[in-house]
């Protein structure tokens, strides 16, 4: 450790030496060249005050009557000045050396906070671990202070998740391919320590697996920044997992460049697990990815509101305020909020689930989600729809009274009943999850206290008024129910077979 601390002292005092150094020769390269401007400058006066006397000198003997007091208007100067332009490349060098220097002492900071933050969470595993006695006995006398002189990212394994985009989109008029990177750099037990998001140069040039080998090149350069020695990444792209594994070798000149761009890197740790991740999975780091294409797609406008952004919707191309925009859970893709809106209820009235319009994307567009554009009823209807379609037909409960009818499946409501009632199951009651009321599964009605099922049905031999009505109308309709789902189906005139739309199949007999 005091080994450690040393070599450390000497790293960092050659490396405030080298700045030193670095500063001393741009200080001596700009006053050089400022004197050397000052000395042109001097030069070019005399020169031009040599040529106003001779000027002089030879107006006086060709014209003796004429006027002495003649100055003579200097030339325009038609050369090129070398010497401001190199003072403005030092200038210009400084301010990127200052922000480099900001930048190497804001990642120092970060990179102690993250040792700190790792000694920290390990001494507290160690002091969980300390049995009950020992610690009644000799807990007061635990302490470990943090010096600063161990690297303790060095020693602990860390997830990098990575995601690289390109995506064709429009700016106004115009329609452009940009791209960009999504890194997420985690612990052990997945607490996040570093994201980033950053766009691709040249993205126009690029397929999306090269894309998502840039995405692994950022991750590891940012990996490597923070001293992290024993990594496992993660790619939710299976054709980049190949390349990067060197199962499959790349056709493509350029993209083989990048792949062995990774091998080298790979090379600085000291262990290194590349493994493939499920989308699912990678959906955090996959909307950085989108973030950064997102930020060169927008303009910046003045608003009544003040500043804002705007952005181009893919579907109406209308320059739309980027908070109007929405976002599709999942694939991230955007679209103004009136074109989704027709697009989701076009989807309703065709009895479909809606997905993102993004050509080629299956993404669904979740239901809590299109409250910002939906009519709430529609809404209701769009979750009514999925809830219905994801409880099987025998699995379907609906709440006896006729003000809520609420959906259900037995197993939930039967959990949810079990909360207020331990013999829910023995005696057919069920709360609704919605009215909270009480009602009977068996007899579909409210619930019948003090009284059991074949003790209702005795006392009342007669369906419900609502019940008698529906049955007199199917009766007289010619209507069936169906023998599976319990629904009333519609019989088709001069056909006797019968489809229930939960698509099973039945033979009305005359």
């Amino acid at each position: 450790m005091e080994n450690h601390s040393r070599d450390k002292g000497k790293a960092t005092q050659t490396d405030n030496d080298d700045k030193d150094d670095l500063q001393s020769v741009l200080t001596l390269q700009r006053h050089l060249l400022m004197e050397a401007k000052t000395l042109d400058s001097d030069l070019d006066f005399a020169f031009q005050l040599q040529m106003q006397e001779a000027f002089s000198a030879s107006l006086s003997v060709h014209h003796p009557s004429s006027s002495l007091d003649v100055t003579l208007s200097p030339p325009s100067d038609m050369g090129f000045d070398y010497v401001t332009l190199m003072l403005q490349d030092i200038e210009r060098f400084e301010m990127e050396r200052k922000d480099r220097e900001e930048s190497e002492e804001e990642m120092r900071r970060f990179r102690n906070d993250l040792n700190r933050s790792i000694y920290d969470q390990n001494f507290a595993r160690y002091i969980m671990n300390v049995p009950e006695q020992e610690w009644n006995n000799y807990g007061d006398n635990y302490e470990r202070p943090y010096d600063g002189n161990v690297v303790e990212s060095q020693n602990e394994g860390f997830r990098v998740y990575v995601k690289g985009l390109v995506s064709e989109e429009r700016i106004r008029e115009m329609k452009v391919t940009v791209g960009g990177v999504g890194v997420a750099i985690c612990d052990f037990w997945n607490n996040l320590v570093l994201e980033l998001r950053k766009k691709l140069d040249g993205a126009e040039f690029m397929t999306g697996e090269m894309a998502g080998v840039e995405a692994v090149i950022h991750g590891l350069n940012a990996a490597l920044s923070l001293d992290l020695k024993r990594v496992t990444l993660f790619v939710d792209d299976f054709l980049v997992y190949q390349f990067i594994t060197g199962r499959q070798q790349p056709g493509q000149s350029k993209l083989g460049t990048k792949v062995n761009e990774v091998s080298l890197l790979q090379k600085r740790f000291t262990y290194f697990q590349p493994s493939f991740a499920a989308r699912n999975d990678m959906s955090f780091v996959f909307k950085l990815a989108r973030d950064a294409i997102v930020s060169q797609i927008t303009w910046p406008v003045e608003t009544s509101n003040g500043k804002g952004l705007k952005e181009t919707c893919m579907i109406c191309f209308e320059d739309t305020d980027a908070t109007q925009m929405f976002t599709v859970d999942g694939c991230f893709h955007r679209y103004c909020f009136s074109c989704m809106k027709q697009h989701v209820e076009v989807k309703l009235l065709n009895a479909m689930v809606a997905s993102c319009p993004h050509e080629g994307c299956n993404t669904e567009v979740t239901i809590d989600s299109c409250g910002k554009f939906l009519d709430p009823k529609l809404v209701e209807i769009m979750s009514n729809r999925k809830k219905e379609a994801s409880i099987a037909v025998s699995e379907k409960v609906y709440c006896a009274f006729p003000r809520c009818s609420a959906l259900m499946s037995t197993s939930e409501v039967l959990q949810y009943t079990r909360t207020v009632m331990l013999v829910a199951e023995q005696s057919g009651a069920r709360k609704c999850v919605k009215c909270h009321r009480f009602f009977c599964i068996y007899c579909k009605v409210p619930w019948h206290f003090d009284m059991t099922c074949i003790d209702y049905k005795r006392l009342n031999p007669h369906p419900a008024r609502e019940e008698a009505m529906l049955n007199t109308l199917a009766t007289k309709k010619r209507w069936r129910e169906c023998i599976k789902c319990k629904h009333v189906i519609e019989l088709a005139g001069g056909c006797y077979h019968i489809t229930c739309r939960y698509l099973f199949f039945f033979f009305h007999g005359r």
